[in-house]
């Protein structure tokens, strides 16, 4: 029977890391996944006619005082760029949103219509991927708060110690599948996308960097509990290997 004397403060502290690195993993992948900024960028729309009171840089202007006469020759002033605005515009998994030129708000449309349909199914192994990456993070963050609070037998604790490090490793490996599966659409709907949705400009926005930081604490708390779990048997070894050299040396010079 292994010995029963490492030190429980010891283990509990090693446990208590892994369990923050897993549960802020598990928060930084919820927040991501429900999010619309893994990317964000802008899109040239052509300015809208002036209207009413309406001025400024984002509509354009007419030398008509009577622009609502058509027989009325009208002179556009803006040519060649000045004719464009820049839109701002985010997406995520879920959907994309963009804001209205000369109005407040967003107009949003589902990620998903808009992804060309040879790419759709990808997308869809993405949103899995995603899933089953959050349910496998909690499970483990489960088994891990089960064994700072489980107060059994060292064997037993190195059992559920064992299981949430496989758990949390696939976890990682699922993680970072969905991520780059989700990157390759989005470029593939830059590219293919509707006429009315492609960026002109674009760059990665912070779920996307919150998305990455999940997956890092991910594999920080797998490396956490695998270290845990050698170290442990290790610690078993050598204390198992000096109480056998303890018990040699006892029968071999008996106390009087």
């Amino acid at each position: 029977r292994m010995p029963d004397s490492v030190p429980t403060a010891d283990r509990w502290q090693r446990a208590s890391a892994a369990f923050s690195l897993s549960f802020l993993s598990l928060v930084f992948s919820i927040t991501a996944f429900s999010s619309s900024y893994w990317c964000e960028g802008t899109r040239k729309v052509a300015k809208p006619f002036c209207t009413g009171q309406s001025k400024g840089d984002h509509c354009i202007r007419f030398n008509s005082p009577d622009a609502n006469n058509s027989n009325a020759v009208q002179y556009i002033w803006e040519t060649g760029d000045d004719k464009f605005v820049d839109r701002k515009f985010h997406a995520g998994i879920w959907y994309s949103c963009e804001e209205i030129v000369n109005e407040e708000g967003e107009k949003c449309r589902s990620f998903i219509s808009l992804t060309p349909s040879a790419d759709r199914g990808v997308l869809w192994l993405s949103i899995v991927a995603e899933l089953l990456y959050i349910i496998l993070l909690l499970t483990g963050a489960i088994l891990m708060s089960v064994e700072m609070c489980y107060y059994g037998t060292v064997i037993d604790g190195l059992k559920i110690n064992a299981f949430s490090a496989v758990v949390t490793v696939l976890a990682g490996l699922l993680g970072m599948v969905a991520h780059m599966m989700y990157t390759t659409v989005f470029q593939m709907t830059v590219n293919l996308g509707p006429e009315d949705w492609r960026p002109h400009t674009w760059d990665y926005g912070w779920s996307y960097c919150l998305a990455w930081a999940s997956f890092a604490c991910c594999m920080a708390a797998a490396v956490t509990t695998i270290n845990k779990y050698t170290k442990t048997i290790l610690e078993f070894k050598h204390k198992r290997k000096t109480l056998g050299r303890n018990l040699k040396i006892k029968y071999k010079f008996p106390d009087h």
